[in-house]
């Protein structure tokens, strides 16, 4: 039991200190792992903790290893955005959390239906792609907003409680069952 925790401690430092060339399937395998551990109730440091969420009304506790998914989805679903533009994803994220329609963590959220191609919500998750972080800068600017958007520091009123988005240049059936509630940057979001 000692050995696997201190193999989870080394992959959650292991999660923390990444900025380097990791393709998307490592990223996730080694946030999920660390996700995994911390819910299990292993015996992690006091610093891979919980980390509370208060914005937009969040009740929801976000671990390292979701911090870690939630900067993945920022990345890949919106680094070209400006600032507003990937909290906002992020927010939406995190309004999923808090749902009951949705897994009730943010690396679940993330990865809802990765198994179906094109047919989750955070498209780089099941588009059959192998995405590698090459823009330090950008990944660097993921993890700062998406450590601001999970501790309140950045909640966007136009986005509110939005559970869905998409980019402006698709017409997605599911958006004319919702009502639309603001468009920030490239992308549009919705709540049900």
């Amino acid at each position: 039991m000692q050995q696997n925790n201190n193999k989870t401690k080394a992959m959650v430092s292991h999660i923390n200190q990444n900025t380097g060339r990791k393709t998307r399937e490592q990223l996730r395998a080694l946030a999920l792992v660390a996700c995994c551990a911390v819910s299990l109730g292993s015996n992690l440091p006091a610093h891979a903790g919980m980390v509370g969420a208060e914005m937009s009304g969040a009740k929801s506790q976000v671990s390292r290893a979701d911090l870690e998914c939630l900067a993945i989805a920022i990345y890949f679903e919106a680094r070209g955005e400006p600032e507003r533009g990937q909290a906002a994803v992020a927010q939406v994220v995190l309004n999923r959390v808090d749902s009951d329609a949705y897994p009730d963590s943010v690396c679940g959220v993330v990865y809802q239906n990765q198994h179906r191609r094109n047919a989750c919500q955070f498209s780089f998750a099941c588009d059959g792609r192998a995405e590698t972080i090459h823009e330090k800068r950008a990944w660097s600017k993921a993890r700062t907003i998406a450590d601001n958007v999970a501790n309140g520091r950045e909640a966007l009123a136009e986005v509110g409680t939005a559970t869905h988005y998409h980019a402006r240049h698709v017409r997605p059936s599911w958006a004319k069952r919702m009502r639309r509630v603001g468009l920030i940057g490239r992308h549009i979001f919705y709540r049900g």
